[in-house]
């Protein structure tokens, strides 16, 4: 596969053109990676307000009626609850662990068993989060990128 890379003027909008003789995995794979890359989520920390480049979040967990949104150092509050945020992201690597997470697949660096048919998550931060067993098949369909 030939990558080619061109300059354009500030004014344009930039844009990804992709040549393919057919749509295939690698295609796929291509452009669920583009899309990820872009978009925010909006956030509160310590009163003041923040769009968060959804790339750069590891997790989002509700909380007693709150949700948090989780980056590398930081955590944030958010007004939307957990459902709203896993159909917002949805279309990206972000899948729903347990009753209460929804992690960033793109920054988890290893998952290994862990009791009762869970898994650990260890993320790119070195924090863990558990994966449910309800949602293992779920999350396992995701990773291999099969649709849902």
């Amino acid at each position: 596969m030939d990558v080619r890379i061109q300059k354009i003027d500030e004014t344009n909008t930039e844009y990804v053109e992709i040549g393919c003789y057919k749509t295939d995995s690698r295609v796929q794979d291509i452009v669920r990676f583009v899309k990820a890359r872009e978009g925010s989520i909006e956030a509160v920390l310590e009163e003041k307000h923040y769009q968060l480049p959804i790339t750069d979040i590891y997790y989002i967990e509700a909380v007693d009626d709150k949700t948090f949104i989780y980056m590398k150092k930081d955590c944030y509050e958010a007004r939307k609850r957990l459902y709203e945020f896993e159909s917002i992201l949805s279309e990206r690597e972000f899948a729903r662990i347990s009753k209460s997470v929804v992690v960033n697949l793109m920054k988890v660096s290893s998952i290994k068993p862990a009791l009762n048919g869970r898994f650990m998550c260890m993320l790119a931060n070195g924090e863990k989060v558990i994966i449910s067993r309800k949602y293992v098949p779920d999350v396992k369909k995701k990773l291999k990128g099969e649709a849902e």
